[in-house]
């Protein structure tokens, strides 16, 4: 009986434990579902239910201000209109060729990053000078480019006529100039913040390596393609990814400077977009570009990842 009865108080006990424990795991699992629920309410309400309605939206057509009552069902007809819409186009053709931002800049941080990092003294003073342009406002920025870039009376215009350029271009007033103008002031705007990144990688890649070329007879040329581009390359790699998605954003510059013209050279997928939200009120329709502008940074996005098995070292 005493057998009995200290094997049934040993089972008790390994039960209770064992139920302290269920418990304890349960009130740290609601503690911590409590402290990032914040976060999680926020990115559900702000993030995930406004793309949900985004695809949801591109099958209809609404207009909000008429309220939930104005909601018709048009199953694929947006899309359909939409490949058919000139404007949309030129916008899709735009895009894609605002992309190609994204290799200059890179390229032009990439050789400031060198020159500094190697052979300029007052390294911090150049950092806070080419970061700027990142930081600051970009309405501001676009203000003064639109002075810099005025036809008549502005001074790059003004600089070209003194050195015997009798008919400068129009710059942004100019269809066949507006796109390159507003690619030149991103292109300005970015080569900040990729430098300071590829400064910052610059500076992890071991110095032994670079001694040991020096040893084998290497030269500059030989050592920045066999040495810094590999180990730049997964830098490289995600400047090239945010920089493609940052260029299918691009909004600010062209609200500011040319608002889609002249002659719609500058009007960008987001820029159709908004004009077609909040300037015609067709919510379905927008809903349809948002939901192409999604699929086309995504594709871009899926190639770039395979695609990187091929260059990036990790």
């Amino acid at each position: 009986m005493n057998t009995t009865s200290s094997n049934m108080t040993l089972v008790e006990k390994k039960a209770r434990h064992t139920q302290s424990k269920s418990a304890l795991r349960r009130k740290e699992s609601l503690a911590g579902l409590l402290f990032v629920a914040p976060m999680l309410i926020g990115v559900t309400v702000l993030t995930l239910l406004p793309i949900l309605a985004t695809f949801v939206l591109s099958f209809a057509d609404w207009n909000f201000v008429a309220g939930m009552q104005g909601l018709k069902w048009t199953g694929v007809e947006n899309f359909e209109k939409l490949f058919a819409d000139e404007s949309f186009r030129i916008s899709l053709k735009n895009n894609f060729i605002f992309i190609f931002t994204v290799p200059i800049y890179m390229i032009v941080s990439l050789a400031l990053a060198i020159m500094i990092n190697k052979h300029v003294y007052l390294k911090s003073f150049f950092k806070v000078a080419y970061f700027m342009p990142y930081i600051s406002s970009v309405v501001a920025i676009a203000i003064v480019w639109q002075v810099l870039f005025h036809p008549s009376a502005g001074p790059v215009n003004q600089f070209l006529m003194s050195i015997g350029i009798d008919n400068p271009p129009k710059w942004i007033a100019d269809p066949a100039y507006a796109l390159p103008s507003v690619m030149m002031i991103s292109v300005w705007i970015s080569i900040g913040y990729n430098m300071i990144v590829y400064m910052a990688a610059l500076q992890s890649i071991p110095k032994d390596l670079y001694e040991a070329a020096d040893i084998d007879g290497a030269n500059g040329w030989t050592q920045f393609r066999k040495i810094t581009v590999p180990m730049l390359s997964p830098t490289s790699f995600f400047l090239l990814v945010t920089g493609i998605i940052s260029s299918f954003k691009v909004f600010d510059l062209i609200a500011v400077l040319t608002k889609g013209g002249p002659m719609q050279s500058t009007s960008m997928l987001v820029w159709y977009l908004y004009d077609q939200a909040f300037i015609n009120l067709r919510v379905g329709y927008a809903s349809s570009i948002a939901v192409v502008l999604f699929f086309c940074v995504l594709l871009i996005i899926v190639l770039q990842w395979f695609g990187q098995k091929k260059w990036v070292n990790y």
